[in-house]
């Protein structure tokens, strides 16, 4: 029998009803699937904001967190910068009616690999003209980066948008002849050219283009911060502003911008912060979406 029917079945007195729907209203709401935390650099920390009526609004080196329920509480899903360093961190948190207050975090130290590769010094400088338009789209990607659109994700798990194995992995910090790089902040994903690229999530197409480095490229907004980027496609299937569900074919697998072959650079980014993919990936889907 439905509760509700269950509730207001004869017999019941006022009282008993009273009582019945007041334990109801008490009972947590089903908890979002959260990602697999990791307090490092490249990695999502859960804090938790304790109890409240509506959702406490949380902010993390000035700009704006995740917040969603888990059960009766509201935990901050915190995206922390690859190039963080470890220590102590706080978030700023403003619950309703009450004092700006502090809760504190610690990062943890985490090691990622190294990668020493000796090339031609024509493969490492950007001649002029490209550096002009590198700068160019760096400031136009950290425009679309702080997006932060007021509806939750529907979910905090992600499906691998394209079947294949990783390639590349998250945080790898290459050293061109004795020259550093930035770390890899995304995951390669080994596949054919043409193969069909997924929406990772339930999302809205904010950014679409061909750039120097990712060549034609998609961002997603799944929503408060949550975002994922596609890149190297061979083809963009779809258009800014439009709203796709999770696993909407987005695109095909290519080598455009500085790709040496086909394959998908996916990166997802967690208010501001470049974080490793496979925190957020649904250990059921993981390594078996074979479109």
């Amino acid at each position: 029998m439905p509760i509700l029917q269950k509730i207001l079945s004869p017999g019941k007195t006022f009282t008993q009803v009273c009582i019945l729907l007041l334990g109801l209203a008490c009972l947590p709401s089903a908890a979002l699937e959260l990602p697999r935390q990791r307090v490092s650099a490249g990695g999502i920390a859960m804090i938790g904001l304790g109890a409240a009526a509506q959702a406490p609004r949380a902010i993390f080196n000035g700009i704006p967190v995740l917040v969603v329920p888990d059960g009766a509480q509201w935990i901050a899903v915190v995206g922390i910068p690859l190039a963080a360093q470890p220590g102590h961190a706080s978030l700023s948190v403003q619950r309703e009616a009450a004092p700006e207050a502090s809760v504190g975090f610690e990062i943890k130290p985490f090691h990622y690999a190294e990668q020493h590769l000796k090339v031609a010094p024509g493969h490492v400088d950007l001649a002029p003209q490209d550096l002009a338009r590198y700068e160019r789209e760096r400031v136009h990607t950290a425009e679309v980066m702080a997006t932060f659109s007021a509806t939750p994700p529907a979910s905090l798990q992600l499906r691998q948008p394209t079947g294949g194995r990783a390639s590349s992995s998250f945080g790898l910090r290459r050293v061109f002849n004795g020259q550093g790089r930035n770390p890899h902040s995304g995951m390669d994903i080994a596949a054919p050219q043409g193969a069909p690229v997924l929406a990772a999530a339930n999302g809205v197409v904010i950014d679409t283009g061909d750039y120097f480095f990712n060549g034609n490229t998609v961002w997603l907004d799944h929503g408060s911060g949550l975002l994922t980027m596609y890149c190297h496609l061979s083809a963009i299937q779809v258009k800014v502003g439009e709203q796709v569900k999770a696993g909407t074919p987005i695109g095909q697998v290519g080598a455009t911008g500085r790709a040496t072959g086909p394959h998908l650079h996916w990166s997802v980014s967690l208010n501001r912060a470049m974080v490793d993919p496979s925190l957020l990936l649904d250990p059921a889907a993981h390594g078996a979406n074979s479109p």
